[in-house]
């Protein structure tokens, strides 16, 4: 059992050295959300927004549309800072959903305004978020970044039906 475990040991070895790897590489693989978002613009029962004219620095990680899960639409995002930034809209039970998406925030009671809407200010253990509700849609932008992160995305939002 030894001489088994010293033969792994050294082909693991060999490998480790031979394979090449990248420790500067980005582990964080950027992804084109434009399909997505496309389908979620033609399927779901509100505008889905989508942000413009974020700048340099912010790289999208993760993209969901679900229709069978009240519409849910879901756009990740890491900022300049590498905290995490997304966009969640559905139309389920805000009771519900906002609790959950958020990862168990609490109302503030405090509203801010970004570019001319009111948002709710909500605080977490986990995440923070800006939260509007428009009619049967929440819409969410949360994360661990800041308010002042949050706000940013916020500001940069934009629907266009397809």
């Amino acid at each position: 059992m030894i001489k088994s475990m010293a033969v792994i040991l050294a082909a693991a070895g060999v490998m480790y050295l031979f394979i090449p790897h990248d420790e500067s590489a980005d582990p964080v693989k950027a992804v084109d959300y434009r399909i997505e978002l496309l389908t979620a613009q033609r399927a779901a029962p509100y505008p889905v927004l989508a942000p413009e004219g974020l700048g340099e620095g912010w790289k999208a990680t993760t993209v969901s549309y679900k229709r069978e899960k009240n519409d849910a639409w879901q756009l990740g995002f890491l900022d300049p800072d590498t905290q995490y930034v997304a966009i969640h809209q559905s139309t389920e039970d805000p009771k519900k959903y906002i609790p959950r998406v958020t990862q168990q925030a609490a109302d503030t009671g405090k509203t801010q305004t970004v570019a001319g809407g009111t948002w709710q200010r909500w605080e977490g253990p986990k995440y923070d978020a800006l939260v509007r509700t428009d009619g049967k849609v929440t819409t969410l932008v949360t994360g661990t970044a800041s308010f002042d992160r949050l706000a940013q995305m916020a500001a940069a939002l934009q629907s266009k039906k397809a």
